[in-house]
């Protein structure tokens, strides 16, 4: 089965076949994703990391699904029944729910109606009046009375033959298909109000009478739908058209009567198959695919939601850093005051104390003074301060001392604190600083998170750092999974500095596990700085098949090789070698050296061993050795006086830092403890399919308020200029509740939009024009 599957993921990518056997190869040979993307091109034809990500991820389904194929196989085959018809359409399904379709006659089951009916010799019954419809019922019945098996009446005969065709519908293959096929594309959701619930449900209000169409759901809504009903608060149905009654034919009926070949002709048993028929919709296949149907979409919902949370965190984790300056991180509070620490520009920790600016205590003269003394005494290039609590009070107050001391070349920037809380309780952080408060730490991870937010956001777990849309009601293993690997992908694609680097950020390199990290720090600890990559051998459990994935990985500066800071791979330093012994200069002077890299030609330099687009590589890291693929740091600017939402006015133009995107638009911090969104319609002048096409989490954009809802905390945000507060009919509307202000996005109401409810009403125009 290897080769058809891997025939089918070439297929879904558009890749050759060879290119995903090799990959596959390579994966089962223990290579990771990062490693064989950037070290394994000539192998795999050049499959980039994106590629191999999906690959992974469908060969771990489509392998599951083999595992499953054959359980299924081994289990019909014991029980007898495994004809070559059945095998050769089991061996064909292309899907999960087309395995267990045809698996489901055979599956071992509780007892049913339907055998204890068997049992009492009702089949011959059962198969009678399906052949054929001009017998009666009740005079065939008469022949199948068994006192000793229950069976005391013609009635009694009647519904047992009757439960037997009702199983036999239901699990037919071939029709659970078509109807499935037929409810996805044509079925409604509706979801209604528990009765009595509308009190404790007002957060849900949305979906109390809300009905559209299956197949056009979005994840964002299905899963709030679902949180409803987890809840206990909502109803979830699957129904044809808002006005159907319970006691409306549903068009499925006609289907399975049509399959079935039962039809309305006037013959005697025509009126008992069609309530068979009846009877096997509403009793067997209603719930059984409703059930189905409502989990497909939540699998569909949460693997989009997933994705969401994935790319956000790649643009987080790939933000700016600052750079290595010293740098104070506050963590703002109001009665408990602010935190302070100061971080060298390792990010060691220099010193900390807390001070007290705000309300209550307003001891602003003496915060300014001790803030102005350890911005002296460390020479202090950056001032962060969290965004929670008392940000933009605590803002203000540095804002205002640096203004008063024009001498010192110091800048504040706002550093979104998410998951700090995470870090200061966690088992690393008590180990690095056992003697300090969590709030201290705490202050320590924003100083640092500014510094390089990659480096310290791999030390909290990624689901807590909350840049997702309802993270907590996906599949927890498969959203940590999805995580983890775009954490690895981030930092194999900056790359590590191994004499510097924490535990957490070594264990997320290629190749490496905790235990391994762990080595390496306390062998570093030890004997002081690696010299060498080669050194790097010397680390218990660090052998050559760690090495081989690791290396290209690890920098280490101002070593005894210089390609050692490179992301060359050290089983290319032959290549190198070559190119400087040919022009006879050593290999220190060509890095770097542009005009003579450029004028190199990359094919001289081929072999058995090393193909062209190793050496293109080669040459281009050269260029720029151990470049950083994030972009160049910048700092969102808040305006004065704008503090909180109270402080908004329509027509506003702000600067803000984008802190989420989500498929429906992305959420702005302005500075006022609450973000406000720019809806996908209002991202640009032209359409919108993607707002990641437009913007990503970290990114400063320019935005204009449109609408300020004070009482729901919401704000309504443009980043179309010409658009006028009152004027935009399709906008930013509804799609947003955020947990504490800056959490989960909650989507809008989209069946009636209250006459009062501007967010709505505009989204549900905006929804029409889309």
């Amino acid at each position: 089965m290897t080769t058809s599957i891997s025939q089918r993921i070439a297929q879904e990518l558009a890749v050759r076949e060879q290119q995903v056997s090799a990959a596959v190869t390579l994966l089962d040979e223990g290579a990771t994703v990062p490693f064989i993307s950037r070290y394994r091109k000539e192998v795999t034809g050049g499959l980039d990391d994106t590629q191999m990500r999906q690959l992974e991820d469908r060969l771990h389904y489509l392998r599951d699904m083999e595992d499953r194929r054959q359980a299924i196989l081994n289990s019909i085959e014991e029980q007898g029944k495994l004809s070559p018809e059945l095998k050769k359409s089991l061996l064909e399904a292309d899907t999960k729910n087309r395995l267990e379709d045809l698996y489901l006659p055979y599956k071992p089951k509780r007892r049913t109606k339907a055998q204890i009916a068997r049992e009492a010799g009702l089949e011959p019954l059962a198969d009678a009046l399906l052949a054929d419809p001009s017998l009666n019922p009740e005079t065939e019945a008469a022949a199948y009375l068994n006192p000793d098996a229950a069976i005391a009446d013609t009635k009694a005969a009647l519904d047992g033959a009757r439960q037997i065709l009702m199983e036999r519908f239901a699990e037919d293959a071939d029709l659970l298909a078509r109807v499935r096929s037929f409810l996805t594309d044509n079925v409604q959701l509706a979801s209604r109000l528990v009765d009595g619930k509308e009190q404790e449900a007002a957060k849900f209000r949305d979906y109390f009478e809300h009905t559209e169409a299956l197949s056009g759901v979005p994840s964002h809504r299905a899963l709030a739908m679902f949180r409803g009903r987890n809840e206990g608060f909502l109803h979830l149905s699957l129904i044809m058209h808002a006005e159907e009654k319970p006691s409306d034919a549903h068009p499925c009926e006609a289907m399975i009567a049509e399959h079935w070949q039962i039809a309305d002709r006037g013959r005697a048993g025509d009126r008992w198959l069609l309530d068979t028929v009846r009877w096997a919709w509403r009793v067997k296949l209603l719930t059984h695919l409703q059930t189905d149907l409502l989990g497909q979409l939540r699998e569909r919902a949460e693997a989009e939601a997933i994705e969401v949370f994935a790319m956000n965190l790649k643009d987080l984790l790939l933000a700016a850093p600052a750079g290595a300056k010293a740098t104070i991180g506050l963590d703002p509070g109001l009665r408990t005051g602010v935190k302070v620490a100061v971080v060298d520009a390792n990010g060691k920790l220099l010193d900390h104390c807390a001070i007290f600016p705000n309300p209550p205590q307003n001891r602003t003269t003496e915060s300014a003074a001790k803030l102005l003394q350890l911005i002296q005494k460390y020479d202090v290039e950056l001032i962060a301060i969290g965004n929670g609590t008392a940000s933009r009070e605590t803002d203000k107050f540095v804002g205002d001392l640096l203004r008063q001391h024009p001498a010192l070349k110091t800048s504040k920037v706002i550093v979104n604190e998410s998951g700090a809380s995470i870090y200061s309780a966690s088992e690393f952080a008590a180990r690095e600083f056992p003697d300090l408060d969590v709030t201290i730490r705490g202050a320590v991870s924003i100083a640092r998170r500014l510094q390089d937010p990659l480096a310290e956001l791999v030390k909290i777990e990624p689901k807590s750092i909350g840049v997702g849309q309802y993270q907590h009601d996906v599949s927890q293993v498969q959203l940590a999974r999805q995580l983890d690997a775009v954490v690895e992908d981030c930092v194999n694609a900056v790359g590590v500095d191994v004499n510097t680097a924490s535990v957490p950020l070594l264990t997320r390199v290629s190749g490496l596990n905790q235990s391994i990290a762990s080595n390496i720090v306390a062998l570093r600890d030890e004997t002081g700085s690696f010299a060498n990559r080669k050194a790097l051998l010397q680390v218990s459990r660090f052998g050559d098949k760690t090495f081989e994935q690791a290396a290209g990985f690890l920098r280490i500066s101002g070593g005894d090789n210089p390609l050692d800071a490179s992301a060359v791979h050290p089983e290319s330093y032959a290549v190198v070698e070559s190119i400087a012994l040919q022009r006879q200069r050593d290999v220190a002077s060509i890095i770097g050296d542009s005009s003579f890299l450029r004028s190199l030609k990359a094919e001289d330099y081929t072999s058995d061993t090393v193909g062209l687009p190793t050496v293109v590589d080669i040459i281009s890291e050269l260029d720029k050795p151990g470049r950083d693929p994030r972009p160049e740091f910048r700092m969102a600017t808040f305006q004065d006086g704008v503090e909180k939402i109270s402080d908004l006015r329509p027509d506003m133009v702000l600067e803000g830092t984008v802190t989420n995107v989500t498929n429906f638009g992305a959420f702005v911090d302005i500075g006022v403890h609450q973000d406000g969104l720019v809806h996908i319609s209002a991202l640009a002048d032209k359409f919108v399919k993607d707002p990641r096409d437009v913007v990503k989490a970290g990114d400063i954009v320019k935005v204009k308020v449109m609408e300020i809802d004070e009482a729901r905390k919401r704000i309504g945000l443009s980043m179309r200029m010409g658009d006028k507060a009152g004027e935009q009919p399709a906008s930013q509307r509804g799609e947003q509740r955020r947990s504490s202000g800056r959490g989960n996005a909650r989507p809008p109401r989209a069946d009636k939009p209250a006459a009062n409810n501007a967010f709505a009403a505009a989204f549900a125009n905006a929804r029409k024009e889309r």
